[in-house]
Formats: C-alpha cells, structure tokens, sequence
C-alpha cells in the first residue's frame, strides 16, 4: 500500500521509512448514522491499520457511509486491549497510521482507547482525532440542567455496597453529574441515587439519543426511580443536578456529622475528614469535630 499523508502534510504508512505514523481517534455516531462527521469516510479510506470495537459494526458503518477500507482492519476491545496495544504501537513507530473506532461515540471515553493513547504519547507518536458525536455532551445540553460546570463519571460499580459508596463520595459535589448505565440496572441505580443524593434531586435519564425512539425523561429522582421500575431499554445516560449550596447556618450538627461520614467511607482519615468538611462549610475545625463527638457520645449513650 502506498503511504499517506497526515493533516500536517507528514508522509505516513509503510513507504514513510522511520518516520513514526498517527494515532487517529475517531468519533462514530451514537444513533443515526447522518451524524457521522465527513472526514470519518475519509480516515477509513487512508488508513493502515483501522482498529476497531467490533469489526463487524465497523464495516457495515463503512459501507453505509460509502467508504473503501483500505488498510488491514483489526480488532481492538475490551477483551484484547492489552495484548494488542503493543502491535499497534510498533505499526504506528514504523509509520503507519493508525485509525482507532469504537462502537458509538469517542474512543477513550469508557470505551477501549486509553491504553493505545497513553503507549503513543510514551513514544512521542502524534495523536490527533475525528470529533464526533458525544452522548455525554448531548445528553447534558438535552438534561436541561446548569451546563456551566460538569463532572463525567462513566459507568457506576455492579455491586450495590459499591456503587452506593461512589455515589455518596459525590454527594455534595456541585457541578451536575453525568452517568453511563446499562438499562437492566437503571432501576437499581437510580433507587441507590435518590438514598445518596436525596429524593427531590432533579435529574434527567436520556435513552437512545439520536435514535428513532429518543427519550428524555425529566424530574425528581424518586419520580424516574418509580418510572424506571417497570424496565427501561435502550442505551442510557443518566445526568443529576449538582448539590445545592449551602450556607454555614443550614448545616446542622447532623449534616456536619454525614458529611464527614461520608468522606471517612470513601477511605479518608476521620482528622482530614473534619478539616475538609470545615474548609467546605467555611466553618471552625473545632465546630466540626465537637459535632462528630456528640455524635459519638450518643451512639454509645443509645441502648
């Protein structure tokens, strides 16, 4: 195969010499297939080594877009990241350029592509990307929620004592929160969020955006808790209101008393728990730490 040209103008491909190649992370659509972005079909044409999630998916998304793969087509999931990352890092020090896809959205973000990033960037190999659809983004802009502050926190633990513990380490946190989640657990998971987060949350579950049968599901969180018992299908995200603020005056002795709970749970020391909590509320260590002994005291006093 002849070599090809980067967006710099670089030469790449085998007929580049020692010439290192490109890592290119392209986002594929989330749903309809007209949100793929242009230069997607030129990538699939150019490229080496096309590395793809499913293979399969990949190609049918080729030939709907009219593109010719013309480079050596591989897998790269979950599964055989590790292994395979090393292969694809010699191709890319030999010159090839490497385009790396996942099922949906970008790579690296909860889908497989970190590691290949990472191996490239050691090697000082260029990483460059197609922009794409984001379910993160779409789904935040969609929420109806405050945008100007987001925190994306992918996929929540199986288990329940585990996923309960994540979501209490973010329960006051104050940027509005963005979930992944498989359907089969959102009942689960939206139950566990309104005991971490409080039951008039406001939140909003985005199912199979972009997609003939697109939902945004608005309200309190034990309102979508109730709604998402009888099942839900279709890919979910799931995005929550930040924490309100709070005044030193709203925070009760118990409040102050949960907050550093909570901290202690997510593996702090009860001492840098306190001073957290105090520099959070703009209160005293000591107002704190007398709140967490009352509180000590009156657990040992109850029979």
């Amino acid at each position: 195969m002849t070599g090809t040209a980067d967006t710099t103008g670089t030469p790449t491909g085998p007929g580049a010499g020692t010439q290192a190649g490109t890592l290119v992370l392209a986002g594929t659509p989330i749903g309809a297939v007209s949100d793929a972005p242009p230069r997607l079909a030129q990538e699939l044409a150019v490229a080496d080594v096309v590395a793809a999630e499913d293979t399969r998916r990949m190609k049918r998304l080729a030939q709907a877009l009219g593109a010719q793969v013309g480079g050596r087509v591989v897998s790269y999931f979950e599964g055989n990241e590790s292994a395979r990352t090393p292969e694809l890092v010699e191709a890319l020090a030999g010159g090839a350029r490497v385009l790396l896809v996942t099922d949906a959205g970008m790579p690296s973000v909860s889908d497989p592509g970190y590691r290949l990033v990472a191996a490239a960037v050691e090697r000082d190999i260029r990483v460059t990307a197609v922009p794409g659809p984001s379910a993160v983004l779409t789904a935040l802009a969609l929420s109806g929620l405050p945008v100007d502050r987001f925190c994306f926190e992918g996929f929540l633990p199986r288990k329940a004592g585990e996923r309960l513990s994540r979501l209490k380490e973010v329960a006051e946190e104050r940027r509005t929160l963005v979930y992944f989640e498989a359907p089969h657990r959102l009942d689960d998971t939206l139950a566990a969020m309104v005991e971490a987060f409080g039951a008039e949350r406001r939140a909003a579950v985005c199912r199979e955006l972009t997609k003939t049968y697109e939902e945004i599901k608005r309200g309190p969180l034990k309102d979508l808790a109730e709604w998402a018992a009888d099942g839900v299908r279709g890919e979910i995200t799931v995005v929550v209101e930040g924490a309100p603020e709070k005044s030193a005056a709203d925070l009760t002795p118990d409040e102050l008393v949960r907050r550093v709970r909570v901290r202690e749970e997510a593996g702090e020391r009860r001492k840098e728990a306190i001073a957290a909590v105090a520099a959070d509320a703009g209160l005293p260590k000591r107002v704190v730490f007398d709140a967490v002994v009352a509180a000590k005291n009156a657990d040992r006093s109850t029979p």
